[in-house]
C-alpha cells in the first residue's frame, strides 16, 4: 500500500471513530469533501459555514463551494502551524467575544428560538461551535501576527507601491469634516425623575409579587431598545464594558430572585437582575427609563446656548473656550471641543476626522452644506447616551471627497502598502505551505478555480 492510500484510510478510519454520525446504516449522510493533511472537510462544515458568513453579511468571492472549502482548507493550515509555533489562546477573550457575538446574532433574527431555528440545532451546540471557531481564530490570529504582523516600509517603497497602482483603481476617499462642539444639558423637572423611579418601583414590586416577569416588564417599558428585545438581558460582560455606577452594584449582585435598588447612570435610571456568573464575567437583565424632558427647559438650553454662540460670534470669547468651560460634553470639553470619531471599522477611528454618514444623525442633518469656521444655530440633539442636549457645532476642517493621493492620504496609502506587502508574504506562506502538505479534494468539489495554485496533487 502506498503512501497516500495509507493516509486516506487512517483519516477515514479517525472519520469513522471520531465522528459517528457521519455512517448510518451503510448509508452516508454526510460527505468528505477536502483532506488536508490528518484534517477532513465535511459538506456540513461548509454549510455551516456559509450559514455563518451570510449572517455576518460577508461577501462571497464567486462559487460558495469552491470558496468556502479553500477557506476552511487555509485555516486549517494555519491551525496546523499553531501548534508548531505553539501558540496560546486566551480563555477570557474567547468567553467576552463569544457573548458578545451570540448577543449580536440573536439580536440580529430576533430571538434565541428564531437562532436555533436557523442554525437547525439548539443554543448549546451553537455557543460551542462558536466557541471553537473563536479559539480557532485566536490561534489563526497570532500565526499571522507572528509571522507577517512586523511589516515595515520605507517611504520610497510606499511612493513605489502607490505609482504601481492604476490611476482608476485608486480608492475614493469621502468627504469628512473635523467639527468642534459645545453642548449645554437643559435641566430635568423633578418631578419627571420622581415619576421615572415610582414606575422602577412599581415595576420591582410586581416581580416580587409574581405578578409580571422581569423580561416581559423590559421587553414592554425599557428604553434600552438594543436589551428590550430580549427581555432586558444584556449577555454575559466584564466589568469594564459597563459604566461603573451599573458595574458596582451589578458585580455585587449573586442571586437572580432580587432586584437591585434604582441605579443612576449617565443614560437614565435602572433596576437590575443578575442572571449568571462565568468567572469574571456576569449576565444580567434591566430595565432603563429616561426623565421626559419638557419643552420649556429645553427652549432655556438653547437660550442659553446662543448667548454663547453671540459671545464667540462678537469675539468675546473663543469656541476652544467655551468648549472648556461651558460644555456638558465630557468627551470634548477638555480637547477643546474636538470631536473623535469612534465608530467600528472606519479609516477614520481614532481622528477628528468624520465621513457624514458617521455622525450623530441630528449633527449630519445641520453640518452638511456649512463652511469651514461657520458656526451652526444652536439646535437640540440626542447624544450618545441617549439624552436630549442643545448644541452648536464649528467645522473645523471640511476635506472633500477625491481619489486617494499621496500628499493628502499618505496614511491611507502606507496602510494599503503595508497590507498589500503582508499579503504577498502570507501568499508565498500558504503557497509552500500546499506544496509540503498532503491534500485530496473529491472529485465533484474540483472544477474551481482556486486562489492558491498546488491543492490538486
Amino acid at each position: 500500500m502506498n503512501d497516500s492510500a495509507k493516509k486516506i484510510l487512517n483519516v477515514l478510519l479517525m472519520a469513522m471513530v471520531f465522528i459517528p454520525g457521519l455512517f448510518s446504516q451503510n448509508n452516508i449522510i454526510d460527505e468528505i469533501v477536502w483532506v488536508v493533511g490528518d484534517e477532513i472537510i465535511l459538506k456540513s462544515e461548509v454549510e455551516e459555514y456559509r450559514k455563518e458568513i451570510l449572517m455576518q453579511n460577508q461577501r462571497i468571492e464567486g462559487d460558495p463551494y469552491c470558496f468556502i472549502p479553500e477557506q476552511l482548507a487555509i485555516r486549517k493550515l494555519f491551525l496546523d502551524q499553531a501548534k508548531i509555533d505553539s501558540i496560546q489562546v486566551q480563555e477570557t477573550n474567547v468567553n467576552r467575544m463569544l457573548e458578545y457575538q451570540i448577543n449580536e446574532y440573536t439580536a440580529s433574527v430576533g430571538s434565541v428560538e428564531k437562532l436555533e431555528e436557523y442554525f437547525g440545532k439548539p443554543l448549546s451546540d451553537i455557543r460551542e461551535d462558536m466557541r471553537n471557531q473563536l479559539r480557532e481564530q485566536q490561534l489563526i490570529d497570532g500565526v499571522q501576527q507572528k509571522h507577517f504582523g512586523s511589516v515595515s516600509l520605507t517611504p520610497s517603497e510606499i511612493r513605489k507601491y502607490y505609482n504601481s497602482i492604476p490611476q482608476d483603481s485608486l480608492p475614493f476617499i469621502p468627504a469628512t469634516l473635523e467639527l468642534q462642539v459645545v453642548t449645554v444639558e437643559p435641566e430635568v423637572p423633578l418631578q419627571e425623575i420622581d415619576a421615572v423611579k415610582a414606575r422602577l418601583r412599581d415595576f420591582t414590586e410586581q416581580v416580587n409579587s409574581g405578578k409580571q416577569s422581569f423580561s416581559t416588564l423590559a421587553l414592554i417599558n425599557s428604553e434600552d431598545q438594543g436589551t428590550a428585545i430580549r427581555g432586558g438581558e444584556g449577555g454575559f460582560t466584564t466589568r469594564s464594558n459597563l459604566v461603573p455606577e451599573f458595574a458596582n452594584v451589578l458585580f455585587a449582585m449573586n442571586d437572580p430572585s432580587k432586584i437591585s435598588n434604582i441605579v443612576e447612570t449617565e443614560y437614565g435610571y435602572h433596576i437590575i437582575q443578575f442572571v449568571e456568573r462565568r468567572g469574571d464575567l456576569v449576565n444580567y437583565r434591566h430595565i432603563l427609563l429616561k426623565p421626559k424632558i419638557p419643552q420649556q427647559q429645553l427652549d432655556t438650553a438653547l437660550v442659553r446656548l446662543d448667548s454663547i454662540r453671540t459671545g464667540i460670534v462678537d469675539k468675546k470669547i473663543s469656541f476652544e473656550d467655551a468648549a472648556t468651560y461651558f460644555s456638558a460634553d465630557k468627551d470634548t470639553r477638555n480637547n477643546k471641543g474636538i470631536m473623535v470619531n469612534n465608530s467600528r471599522n472606519s479609516p477614520n477611528t481614532g481622528t477628528p476626522r468624520f465621513a457624514l454618514n458617521e455622525l450623530n444623525q441630528d449633527i449630519a442633518r445641520v453640518v452638511g452644506e456649512m463652511k469651514i469656521g461657520a458656526i451652526s444655530e444652536p439646535f437640540i440633539m440626542t447624544n450618545n447616551s441617549g439624552k436630549q442636549v442643545a448644541a452648536i457645532i464649528k467645522i473645523a476642517q471640511r476635506n472633500e471627497g477625491h481619489k486617494a493621493n499621496i500628499n493628502n492620504d499618505y496614511q491611507i496609502i502606507k496602510q494599503m502598502a503595508e497590507g498589500n506587502k503582508r499579503q504577498g508574504l502570507m501568499d508565498t506562506w500558504l503557497e509552500k505551505k500546499i506544496t509540503g502538505t498532503y491534500v485530496r479534494i473529491d472529485p465533484d468539489w474540483q472544477k474551481c478555480d482556486f486562489k492558491y495554485k498546488g491543492w490538486i496533487k
